[in-house]
């Protein structure tokens, strides 16, 4: 019992020096994939995100939930149609939408959030209260002619003030990626929560963006997890889609990364949210069980070339 009682002391000291180092600072945590449907990958999550705020730190939530959004356009008898790898959104999927992602996930979050001792905020105009603002998103095909994707936008504003209002009330804001058109107090828009949460991160000059999914991190081959790549910097990430190390939706997601970097974020992760607490082992240990992408590391290994070897 004793040795037992120490290690649990060990891992408290470990985790000390990070609760120390993130205290007072924003992380924003996009949720989404099929991790959504995954009942006890999300109760584990949530557990996390109240111990996070209990020790003072500021996690903000983005979700998206695009499985739920197509098994009720299933029920409602509309068929999903993707253009260039987007849902095509009309009034009718718009109204989906916003019903399953900006009320009923959001509120779902929420009231998980309260059971396990936290407090939260639903931040939509589904709930009278809408953060993100946003414009039509712009698409064009190989021939350079207008994509019409419907009510499909991109996120032009972030209503920092509100959602830091929240934060330092220690309530976590949770915030689907459903936009409002920017000047109009009706009309929606359906964004990608990957986007969403790049942007509200950028704005808040979040300390942390972490991307919690269904994939452990970065990997030289997308179908070994045992590929995964544990620290890159933004040089080497490039290098790595350069190179063509990087595949498939890993990719307009490290691009988006790179972008957030730019933008003052100090670092991002990619981690699996199946593995039990899996933000706590990424913020509040020394190894981490992720990815981690940071501006630039004093040391810098040739991961890049390490990758494009594991790859031939």
């Amino acid at each position: 019992m004793i040795k037992i009682a120490s290690e649990k002391a060990d891992v408290l000291i470990e985790a000390m020096k990070w609760i120390r180092e993130h205290r007072g600072k924003t992380t924003v945590i996009k949720l989404g994939g099929s991790l959504m449907e995954d009942k006890d990958a999300i109760q584990h999550l949530i557990t996390d995100l109240v111990f996070m705020e209990t020790v003072g730190m500021k996690p903000v939530v983005v979700h998206g939930g695009g499985a739920a959004i197509s098994e009720a356009m299933t029920a409602a008898g509309i068929e999903p149609r993707f253009v260039q790898g987007r849902r095509y959104t009309d009034d009718a999927t718009l109204r989906v939408v916003r019903e399953t992602l900006a009320r009923q996930i959001s509120s779902d979050l929420v009231e998980q959030i309260k059971f396990f001792g936290g407090q939260a905020v639903a931040l939509s105009d589904a709930f009278d209260t809408n953060v993100l603002y946003g414009k039509k998103a712009c698409l064009t095909d190989e021939s350079g002619a207008q994509v019409d994707l419907g009510w499909v936008g991109e996120v032009t504003r972030v209503d920092v003030d509100t959602i830091n209002r929240y934060c330092d009330q220690g309530v976590i804001p949770v915030i689907p990626s459903y936009t409002l058109v920017d000047g109009s107090d009706r009309q929606g828009l359906n964004v990608n929560a990957d986007v969403a949460a790049t942007e509200v991160a950028k704005e808040l000059l979040a300390n942390k963006l972490v991307f919690v999914s269904e994939v452990n991190g970065v990997r030289t081959d997308p179908n070994d997890p045992n590929s995964m790549i544990d620290s890159l910097t933004a040089e080497e990430a490039r290098k790595l889609l350069a190179s063509g190390s990087i595949v498939g939706g890993m990719i307009p997601k490290i691009q988006s990364c790179l972008k957030t970097i730019e933008r003052g974020v100090e670092k991002i992760h990619i981690i699996n949210g199946r593995l039990r607490h899996a933000l706590l082992l990424e913020i509040f240990t020394s190894q981490g069980v992720g990815t981690e992408i940071v501006d630039k590391r004093e040391s810098f290994g040739s991961i890049a070339a390490r990758a494009e070897t594991a790859r031939v």
